[in-house]
């Protein structure tokens, strides 16, 4: 159920707010000003970027020692003023076949669940043993989805599927210079450790992230990206698309499975 519940609240909460002016995804980080003509002018990267933010739930893993806490911004309508904070929606397949050993429990991908959410913008990590708190990101980003190791009891081939990483797709950089995070910069993809430390670039930052699939047989992942050829900092159509593959047995294992010409 929790496929449906939070996908229904937060399209209640979002059409409700639809008419009136809901706020735009993203935030600013720079100063904006106008010049005698009308034209905006982006100045100087914001020192001290305070959004106001709340925690959303607590996600369970495999692991009993790590629990994860979404951290959504505060927004407001900008027609009544009033707050409101995005909902989880979560990645899920019904591609699976339990009569073939593959039971991945409705996940985007065995070992792993995958949420996503409106203006989203970091994770806390918890350890229960050590009672220590840390946050994956130093700073707010805007986080398009956080892959984390599935709490449910995955197979793939009949054998268990247990994942001891996060990865999140994210846009943490105004590449674009036009004074905000948002949807219109370059996608990245990073991995962390199951501390939620040693973040470390998966696809290349000469590249924008699209979209992914699954490869049950080879236990990788398909990602696919947008060169960023003119080295502008956004995707266009027109640049070449590219596909690279991760092995989630170990991540650390990256390749090109398509160059475009």
């Amino acid at each position: 159920m929790k496929y449906i519940f939070p996908f229904l609240i937060f399209n209640l909460l979002f059409l409700g707010c639809s008419n009136n002016h809901v706020e735009k995804k993203g935030f600013q980080v720079s100063d904006i000003t106008e010049d005698e003509s009308g034209q905006k002018v982006v100045g100087l990267l914001i020192d001290s970027l305070k959004l106001e933010t709340r925690p959303r739930n607590v996600l369970l893993t495999y692991n009993n020692e790590h629990r994860l806490t979404p951290i959504y911004k505060v927004n407001y309508n900008k027609k009544t003023n009033k707050p409101f904070v995005g909902s989880n929606l979560y990645h899920s397949t019904w591609n699976d076949d339990d009569r073939k050993g593959n039971n991945w429990n409705n996940n985007f991908m065995p070992g792993f669940e995958a949420i996503y959410g409106y203006n989203f913008v970091n994770v806390s990590h918890y350890n229960n043993l050590t009672n220590t708190e840390n946050k994956l990101f130093d700073k707010p980003v805007l986080i398009k989805t956080l892959y984390y190791p599935a709490f449910s009891k995955d197979t793939l081939n009949y054998e268990p599927v247990k994942r001891g990483y996060y990865m999140v797709s994210v846009y943490d950089e105004d590449s674009n210079k036009d004074g905000f995070i948002n949807m219109k910069d370059l996608r990245r993809l990073y991995h962390f450790d199951i501390d939620g430390k040693n973040k470390t670039t998966l696809i290349p930052k000469t590249h924008s992230v699209m979209s992914s699939e699954y490869d049950p047989a080879n236990d990788l992942m398909y990602v696919f990206a947008k060169k960023d050829s003119n080295q502008n900092g956004q995707m266009e159509t027109e640049e070449p698309t590219d596909i690279f593959w991760i092995d989630l047995k170990n991540p650390e294992k990256v390749g090109k499975q398509y160059q475009a010409e």
